[in-house]
């Protein structure tokens, strides 16, 4: 399959399933159930409740307008975390919240930062994870100055999450150029007029002026708008200004902006994009006026869960009842949260309630749960029944089921599971998967699918730690990750007869409370040799551990209080002859609630593809809400039939990756084998330099100021400054570990695979013209297989029309001599120099260049970006002035001063005129803000 054809096969995907278990439904032209979250670490405040209704209010009616009549928001439930006051217009939450809200209010950890934006991982078309504002945005009125109203920015910013578009400006390149000494502002459509100031101080500005190297704007310079219009778009540029209401058309689209909209979406305007979207294709334009939105406000509640779990005849198999207590036992004990309520059903034949819901508040409740876990295994397998029980056990405490959790384990197959999806999907709970081994029933997903679960694999190999992995995912949705279990590591192998199993674990000084080490083994009725070191030299043995060598094989030890800080060293032997499997696994919680751990959340483009598209596996690593790179991250894909594949997960801004460095690491994964289920879990180690970025990329752009209709220039005060990167991230090493959840996979032929997957679009070619007159292109290399192997041979081609290499008109392009250029592994940095035998050059000349890779197999890549050269002369060199002697000497002199002179009055006196007419006023900042950033131009 082409890569073109791949890709729109993965968008659609995306689009049809939403991102992040999204439960948006489009009605016609209406979104229904979008939900807002609340954070529980916000104070209580009714005006903020109040500014989103208002907000809401104002951009479905916007919303409608810029969408030519086609859609609106008509549903929304707004989510109240649990923290703030029942009140009776509060309803009880169903499957919504915090975790899977398209918009989240949270405060950002660092002050100051309150920039709305939404986090994007996917590429042209795709949807995105979340909008997010913070409580001052929404309270504070000075922002409106900023960004414009908050109706029209939440359009902007639904775009994006949405339709997958981007921006329209560009904080990296503000400004390009059009010709010989001139520039224009980054922006979309070029028909927005204003000019270009720079300050000198505050109340005293100058033009800006060009730079001769690049014929750009100088930093620091701003692009000032009138603040009226007559060009209407585009909302993605500066949805600020009253009279913008469109989005950019192919009509006014601006092709020479170097912004991520062409970057990305391949010069395709903003409105083409959404055309081509699942939303426009299911929509028509409407008829009347759409009525305002209906808010709903939903309130979290204790968190409810209950563990359906299979205890039919093939659980014996393959140890997996053993296996089955080792992780619940490892969730009730660790996992499930303080104040949450849990009961227990088992099922085979039939279902059987073995503890009603309890409320976990002591570690006595938690053994309690935990001696009701299932010994003995018998039966077929009987879903519908475990999961219709774990209804009535719900029901016996609150009038409803809405709100609660099913964990379903289960191994089989049963032909009957979807005589009960009507009343599941009634039922407003919440169902999380995890099929054990190949056998279990196809159907599982669909039941987390629809209920807005989560859906995890585990094979049957003992040296696996999948279904320990699964149980420690399932976290709460509140939000609230200082009561969240944090994984820190995840260990599983063979181990020889008398042979050690050796490693370290990182507790950094964001976590620490509650650490937890559970060790397991296979085989052997003794417990292995345990030898754990903590930073300071303190050692634990055996002896300090909670020993079971039952069936179940299991040593627990929870440290007291806070783990010291720094590498933990332990030392596992294998006490018995034979080799056995063994297991360690940490978590832990973080230190303090009032300071965010370093967080990992790994998902993948979908949990049901087709061969030949490829997967996506991302993860992002943040602290707080702030991206986090330089981590190493490693993702490890499990199936039944095959090893475990291994692959680093990068954040260069290549490949699979959109954005350097924005924290969210990516990678193609396409080494399917057999049709079925596949497991996914990324480990994060962080150490050496690791960096925080203080802010994300794509958001509503700053507004510096406007020119009224009179001429007088009004400026904002300066975007809060702060550094882009933050080297002081101060947490040390880190180590983490998270599942990824499952996925399956179909059509993979019987008789295996052959080399269908094409090298990967390259998404970051540069090009610069240097002082030899020669074109020098970079860009990171591609693989065989998308982002993995060596591709064999580039095309590259120029144009002085970037639409001459567009996809469509590749083919046609001039091409240039890539014969001795040879493709590097796959993430190789590479360069090639193109020296032109005749160019006519003139300054302000534009050339572009694009290229693609093509594997030994012929398959072709998608065509790269499409970058830019401009081409300089430089000046020719001053002619050197003889000097006269004598008379002549003085003479001149005299004409020199008196020449000088003049020029100085004409000087004087024009600054004088330009003072005189020009009118600056700036308003009194009305929120003072401290230095934070180094980058102030928009």
């Amino acid at each position: 399959m082409a890569q073109k054809e791949w890709h729109l096969f993965l968008v659609l995907l995306l689009l049809l399933r939403g991102a992040k278990g999204s439960l948006v439904k489009l009605n016609n032209g209406g979104y229904e159930d979008v939900v807002i979250g609340i954070h529980p670490s916000i104070a209580e405040n009714t005006k903020i409740i109040n500014t989103l209704k208002d907000m809401l209010k104002e951009a479905s009616s916007y919303l409608y307008h810029a969408s030519q009549q086609r859609f609106y928001f008509r549903t929304i439930k707004i989510v109240i975390p649990s923290t703030w006051a029942s009140k009776p217009e509060y309803k009880r939450v169903s499957r919504e919240s915090y975790e899977n809200a398209d918009i989240i209010v949270e405060e950002p950890f660092l002050k100051f930062v309150d920039d709305p934006y939404t986090l994007q991982y996917g590429g042209c078309g795709i949807k995105g994870r979340y909008i997010h504002f913070t409580s001052d945005f929404l309270i504070e009125d000075h922002f409106l100055g900023f960004y414009g109203s908050r109706g029209r920015v939440l359009v902007h910013e639904w775009a994006h999450l949405r339709w997958g578009v981007f921006d329209e400006y560009s904080n990296d390149a503000p400004f390009y150029s059009t010709g010989a000494n001139k520039s224009e502002a980054t922006r979309c459509s070029a028909g927005i007029t204003g000019q270009y100031i720079f300050q000198i101080s505050e109340g005293e500005i100058r033009n800006c002026r060009t730079e001769r190297q690049t014929e750009l704007y100088e930093p620091g310079c701003l692009f000032i708008p009138h603040i009226k219009q007559t060009s209407l778009a585009s909302i993605m540029f500066m949805q600020s200004l009253s009279s913008i209401s469109q989005f950019c058309d192919k009509s006014n689209h601006n092709l020479m902006a170097p912004n991520m909209q062409n970057k990305m979406c391949s010069y395709k305007s903003t409105w083409e994009v959404i055309m081509g979207s699942a939303d426009f294709a299911s929509s028509r334009p409407l008829d009347a006026p759409p009525p305002d939105p209906t808010i709903h406000l939903m309130k979290m509640q204790e968190r409810t869960v209950c563990l359906v779990l299979d205890t039919s005849g093939r659980m014996e198999k393959v140890n997996r009842l053993g296996r089955l207590n080792q992780a619940a036992k490892l969730f009730l004990l660790q996992i499930i949260e303080s104040g949450s309520w849990v009961g227990i059903v088992t099922f085979s034949s039939e279902a059987a309630t073995k503890s009603v819901l309890q409320k976990i508040v002591n570690d006595r409740v938690r053994q309690t749960l935990a001696s009701y876990l299932p010994t003995t295994a018998v039966g077929e397998s009987k879903i519908c029944e475990g999961v219709l029980a774990g209804f009535q056990i719900f029901l016996k405490k609150y009038p409803s089921s809405e709100g609660c959790e099913i964990v379903l384990l289960t191994h089989g197959e049963d032909p009957a599971i979807r005589s009960c999806f009507p009343q599941i999907q009634n039922s407003g709970s919440i169902i999380h998967t995890i099929a054990l081994g190949s056998e279990a029933s196809n159907d599982l997903e669909k039941l987390a699918d629809m209920t807005g679960g989560l859906t995890f694999y585990a094979t049957d190999s003992l040296d696996s730690n999948g279904l320990i992995d699964a149980f420690s995912g399932i976290s709460s949705g509140s939000g609230d990750v200082s009561q969240q279990s944090i994984q820190l590591e995840s260990k599983s192998q063979s181990i020889n007869g008398r042979k050690l199993m050796n490693g370290i674990v990182t507790i950094d000084q964001t976590v620490g409370n509650d650490t937890f080490f559970l060790i397991t083994w296979s085989a052997s009725t003794s417990p292995p040799e345990i030898s754990l070191t903590d930073p300071k030299g303190k050692k634990y043995t055996k002896t300090d551990f909670v020993i079971e060598n039952s069936n179940i094989r299991t040593a627990r030890l929870k440290i007291p209080g806070t783990a010291e800080i720094g590498r933990w060293v332990y030392s596992i032997q294998n006490i018995h002859s034979a080799a056995q499997v063994i297991s360690i696994t940490v978590t832990t919680r973080a230190a303090d609630a009032s300071v965010p751990p370093v967080t990992v959340k790994s998902y993948m483009s979908t949990s049901s593809n087709a061969f030949p598209n490829p997967m996506i596996i991302y993860a992002e690593v943040t602290h707080g809400l702030f991206p986090v790179f330089g981590a190493i991250v490693m993702a490890t894909v499990e199936s039944t039939f095959d090893k475990p594949e291994k692959l680093e997960l990068f954040d260069d801004g290549a490949g699979a990756d959109i954005k350097k460095f924005d924290g969210i690491y990516s990678r193609y994964f396409t080494a399917f084998k057999n049709n079925g289920r596949y497991s996914i879990k990324v480990s994060v180690q962080g150490g050496g330099k690791l960096f925080r970025r203080t802010h994300r990329q794509r958001q509503g752009i700053y507004l510096p100021g406007f020119i009224a209709d009179d001429g007088t220039i009004h400026l904002n005060p300066p975007r809060p400054v702060r550094n882009v990167t933050d080297t002081s991230l101060g947490i040390g090493g880190f180590n983490r570990v998270v599942s990824g959840g499952s996925f399956v996979i179909t059509d993979i032929p019987a008789g295996g695979t052959s080399d269908v997957f094409p090298p990967n679009k390259i998404t970051d070619l540069e090009v610069i013209f240097n002082k030899d007159n020669e074109f020098v292109l970079s860009w990171t290399a591609p693989g065989d297989n998308f982002d993995s192997g060596q591709a064999d041979r580039y095309e590259i081609k120029k144009s002085e029309n970037p639409l001459d290499l567009t996809e469509a008109n590749f083919p046609n392009a001039t091409s240039l001599d890539t014969s001795d250029l040879i493709p590097e592994l796959a993430g190789t940095k590479q360069s090639f120099r193109y020296k032109p035998e005749k160019l006519s050059k003139e300054n302000g000349t534009f050339v572009y260049f694009a290229i693609r890779a093509i594997d030994g197999s012929n398959n072709v890549g998608e065509v790269s970006n499409i970058a830019r050269a401009t081409l300089f002369i430089e000046d020719p060199p001053t002619p050197t002035i003889v000097t006269p002697r004598g008379p002549s000497k003085f003479i001149a002199t005299i004409v020199g001063i008196v020449c000088s002179l003049a020029t100085l009055f004409v000087i004087v006196g024009t600054t004088f005129y330009i003072l005189h007419k020009r009118k600056i006023k700036r308003p009194a900042s009305t929120h003072t803000i401290a230095s934070m950033d180094q980058v102030t131009v928009p």
